[in-house]
């Protein structure tokens, strides 16, 4: 067995504000495996918006602006979470946290022990899957990836099979098992017209490709800047993030004025201008809001038209399985932008909020 380490390096959150609330440590002390867990050596953690939005306090509901990283809630606030509860502090941030199993606690299989593995998010009641009190998400109601070691229910780990590196497999978790429930929730399907906002960042290029894994036509609305990088995803066509007459825009690249389906992590001024694109009978999925969390809102568009709107946060069990599945015959690929050191944490999340880069940043310890 590895031998392990009393302490380890990490990046703690200790309240919620700026990058000031992010402090390095090198003798962080490091954790023993619980019953159900498993201690996992991590070689890389991809990074989020979840990250951004929880240190910023931007998930408070007296927080009406787009996602900056900019501190926009104190510790004060009594919803500066995800799931509308205070966090406890120190944190350690990170939801894609890949790595060896290095040590297993007694009720987790002993075989785990040296297999590379990657960590579901999702922290559920095990006992009780339709108890929607008992969630939590890695990295954010527990200890994450942005150490050398973290603690994962065995529950919440799978074996991974695959020649891609541990960062390329750190751009997965978390952005595609956003995707696939974002798309199971609309229920996609072949011969959909799907229309994906933020098609260049993570949870984008991730509805993308899984959309098209359907069969389903994928539409992307990304900047012109980055049209190069996202056409390495095959989309059906390509749009700018903000045209002049989305309808028309439409039409000229795809031959129709409307879509079934809008995937929308985006929000903001833009949304109005989505709703108008559905169709009738047509369905908006919603998993994000970085330009805005705000918006209006014609209720007429709404019932004349038969829309249906979904919001998407909590994935079910099946998915991160069916991820990794996918993931193993190759019918995903990477979208791997960067790497930084682990100690380069800060400069990393800049690169993220910054929103120059198409795909997934990462952060590497070996």
């Amino acid at each position: 067995m590895t031998s392990v380490p009393k302490t380890m390096r990490a990046f703690v959150l200790t309240g919620h504000g700026g990058f000031d609330k992010l402090e390095w440590n090198e003798n962080w002390p490091t954790p023993e495996p619980g019953d159900d867990d498993v201690l996992i050596k991590v070689h890389a953690c991809g990074l989020n918006n979840t990250d951004v939005n929880t240190r910023s306090g931007w998930y408070s509901k007296s927080v009406v602006e787009a996602t900056t990283g900019e501190a926009q809630s104190d510790d004060g606030a009594e919803d500066p979470s995800w799931g509308g509860a205070p966090l406890v502090f120190p944190r350690i941030q990170g939801a894609d946290a890949v790595g060896t199993v290095v040590a297993v606690g007694r009720n987790a299989d002993p075989g785990l022990v040296g297999k590379r593995v990657m960590v579901d998010p999702w922290q559920r009641n095990w006992n009780d899957l339709s108890d929607q009190s008992g969630l939590g998400y890695f990295g954010s109601e527990c200890d994450g990836g942005f150490a050398d070691y973290t603690l994962a229910n065995v529950r919440n780990v799978l074996p991974v099979n695959s020649e891609l590196s541990s960062a390329e497999l750190a751009t997965f978790s978390c952005s595609y098992t956003t995707a696939e429930n974002m798309l199971n929730r609309a229920q996609v399907a072949k011969g959909d017209r799907v229309l994906v906002t933020g098609a260049s960042g993570g949870v984008g290029s991730a509805l993308l490709q899984l959309a098209k894994r359907r069969s389903a036509v994928t539409i992307a609305m990304a900047s012109k800047a980055k049209h190069d990088d996202v056409e390495r995803l095959a989309p059906d066509a390509i749009l700018d993030r903000d045209p002049d007459d989305l309808l028309a825009a439409l039409h000229q690249a795809t031959g129709h004025r409307s879509v079934t389906v809008v995937a929308d992590i985006v929000g903001g001024p833009a949304f109005c201008s989505l709703i108008d694109a559905l169709g009738r009978g047509g369905r908006y999925v919603c998993s994000g809001a970085i330009a805005g969390p705000v918006v209006d809102l014609d209720l007429r568009q709404l019932y004349l038209r038969d829309l249906t709107f979904y919001g998407s946060t909590v994935t079910t069990t099946d998915v991160f399985p069916a991820l990794v599945q996918y993931i193993e015959r190759s019918e995903i690929k990477p979208m791997l932008a960067s790497t930084f050191p682990l100690d380069q944490l800060k400069v990393a999340q800049q690169a993220f909020i910054d929103k120059k880069h198409v795909g997934n940043i990462v952060v590497t310890m070996d």
